[in-house]
């Protein structure tokens, strides 16, 4: 199993973002899938969920109106789209997947209901 996040770099304060998680050796119709972020000295937090069929999403206070989850389970692919950004969204964005089989609207936002994960790939917002 593998989750390889693309799309970080550095943004300016207000600007846009995209991140992709390309997923290989499992399938995505039976996962829910969450991206997760931690910036330096913090713990580690959720941004955005969503259901293994895209369903439903969940997403953070902090993000909720600026960032989109979504995904495209044919293409074995999860995006999160984010606007607005500030310079506290500045952070290592990882995606991970929770195997969530026979529970279709499940969406889980603990982290530790998370059993994979990708390497990460750095947002950076500064002027």
């Amino acid at each position: 199993v593998q989750l390889v996040e693309s799309g970080g770099g550095l943004v300016q304060p207000g600007g846009s973002l995209g991140l992709s998680c390309a997923a290989s050796g499992l399938n995505l119709d039976y996962y829910a899938m969450g991206w997760f972020r931690q910036a330096p000295g913090k713990e580690r937090e959720g941004v955005g969920w969503i259901s293994s069929h895209g369903d439903r999403t969940k997403y953070a206070g902090s993000v909720k109106g600026r960032f989109t989850i979504s995904r495209d389970n044919a293409k074995n692919t999860v995006y999160l789209q984010m606007h607005s950004l500030k310079t506290e969204d500045t952070a290592i964005y990882y995606c991970a997947a929770a195997d969530t089989t026979g529970f279709p609207f499940f969406v889980p936002t603990q982290d530790r209901g998370y059993g994979y994960w990708g390497q990460g790939t750095q947002v950076t917002v500064s002027s």
